[in-house]
């Protein structure tokens, strides 16, 4: 059995300029991970990479998609663990 998979954006650009709202989701989390490097090095694969290997041994997974980059996430979290993974480098 799969675990559930729950894929939301906690940024976002506005006319207000950009709004997060990564300090609530990752509040909870007794470990966060931050990745740092440049684009294409492979961040956003790992995150992927983990994600469906969990998901794939029945653990629900929550993805926090890029919002300038819809094939790219910025986080990945696991609620059961309340473990973290983000992308620390700045846009």
């Amino acid at each position: 059995m799969r675990g559930k998979i729950l894929n939301y954006y906690a940024g976002g650009n506005t006319a207000k300029g950009f709004y997060n709202l990564y300090d609530s989701a990752l509040e909870d989390l007794d470990r966060l991970f931050i990745l740092k490097g440049g684009p294409g090095t492979g961040k956003s694969t790992l995150m992927k990479t983990i994600g469906e290997k969990i998901v794939n041994k029945g653990i629900d997974i929550e993805y926090l998609h890029c919002s300038s980059d819809t094939n790219s996430i910025d986080g990945l979290i696991i609620p059961k663990f309340q473990v973290g993974i983000v992308d620390g480098t700045a846009p």
